[in-house]
C-alpha cells in the first residue's frame, strides 16, 4: 500500500515516534512538524490513524531507531 509520506503527516509522525522510541500516540500536523497545527487522535479519521499506525509499524519492523 502507498502512503503519503509528507513531513508532518500521519505516516511520517508514526515513523518518527517509533524512530525516537516514543510511545504509540496517533497524531499529525497540518503542515510541517511543530510549525503548524497539531491534529490529535480525537480529531483523526480512521484512514489517518491507519496511516500513523503503518508508519510506526514499518519503522518498528525495519528496526531503525536512534
Amino acid at each position: 500500500m502507498k502512503y503519503n509520506k509528507r513531513h508532518g503527516g500521519p505516516y511520517d509522525r508514526g515513523g518518527a515516534d517509533s524512530y525516537y522510541r516514543r510511545p504509540y500516540n496517533p497524531h499529525y500536523f497540518l503542515g510541517d512538524s511543530y510549525n503548524s497545527r497539531l491534529v490529535k487522535l480525537s480529531e483523526m479519521t480512521a484512514k489517518e490513524i491507519a496511516d500513523y499506525t503503518a508508519g510506526f509499524r514499518d519503522n518498528e519492523k525495519a528496526e531503525n531507531f536512534k
